[in-house]
């Protein structure tokens, strides 16, 4: 018994005619009976009887016909699953973001996208760069949105977008009324930095680093996210993604830092042996370019 003899079986029933079912799924009516032939002799019961007007369901065709009704529809659906499978209509990505993408970013573009795919499901993890790098290259993600990997890994990466950053200071901070704030002013005053493992720290102190003057005094927050909210509290300044201060914070004022800035190239990648990326996660990936940066040339 296969899917094409329960659709023609199906086809008979509901036309009430061999005739008819073959006009309909575009068969010669030879192979119509041929097919019912075959699976009445496969059940070893009659199913249909051949009336002078219309074809009659004997009681197992009654019965044959109500389990197979579903039987088709389930067919039809995982028929269609698998093409849009195969199309990139349809399957699961896992996406991996640093902030203030995850949290800035994301949430509008990923609505959109779903408005778009609706079969595609979709599954966000939000880490550091060092973090979803390793879990992409374990496999445990299908791409990712960061800072530029290390070199010398198996990842490829597109840079997308400049990350921004500004200096934020609670009102009053002596730095507020600096018309221009050099790295080497930052110096005595207290500076909100991330983990160590983090790109923006890395990028933050090389910067720093140039400029002479006594040692920094630094605090360290595990949260690039949460920077603005010890700033908000006075605890000390802070470079936070400027896309992160929509609203400003009470009490905060915002600079620039002359010079050298500490902005972040951000970028999409995915493991090398994964590139050109196929089905679902092409859909993904395209899109995401599309919204964050170039233009997708694939």
């Amino acid at each position: 018994m296969d899917f094409k003899t329960l659709k023609t079986f199906q086809a008979i029933v509901s036309t009430g005619s061999f005739n008819r079912a073959a006009e309909e799924l575009s068969y010669a009516q030879s192979t119509v009976t041929m097919q019912i032939q075959k699976l009445e002799a496969q059940l070893g019961v009659q199913l249909l009887e051949r009336g002078k007007q219309q074809v009659i369901l004997t009681e197992a065709g009654r019965l044959f016909h109500e389990q197979s009704l579903q039987i088709v529809k389930d067919m039809e659906r995982l028929q269609s699953s698998l093409a849009d499978l195969q199309s990139g209509g349809a399957g699961s990505v896992r996406i991996g973001a640093t902030d203030p993408t995850a949290s800035y970013r994301l949430p509008q573009l990923l609505r959109i996208f779903m408005e778009q795919f609706p079969r595609i499901i979709l599954s966000v993890e939000i880490a550091g760069t060092a973090a979803l790098s390793g879990r992409l290259l374990r496999g445990e993600l299908d791409m990712i949105l960061c800072s530029a990997p290390q070199l010398g890994t198996e990842l490829y990466f597109e840079p997308l977008f400049t990350e921004e950053f500004v200096l934020l200071l609670p009102e009053g901070h002596p730095l507020e009324t600096e018309k221009e704030i050099t790295a080497d002013l930052l110096r005595g005053h207290r500076l909100l930095i991330t983990a160590v493992d983090c790109p923006y720290r890395k990028k933050l102190e090389s910067i720093l680093q140039e400029a002479a003057g006594p040692p920094l005094n630094t605090m360290e927050i595990g949260s690039m996210s949460a920077l603005k909210f010890y700033v908000e509290n006075g605890i000390g300044m802070a470079f936070v993604p400027e896309i992160t201060l929509q609203t400003l914070p009470p009490g905060t004022v915002v600079r620039r830092l002359s010079g050298p800035g500490v902005d972040m190239s951000c970028g999409i990648a995915c493991r090398i042996a994964d590139y050109p990326l196929r089905g679902a996660n092409l859909q993904v990936y395209q899109f995401l370019k599309r919204e964050l940066g170039i233009p997708v040339h694939m």
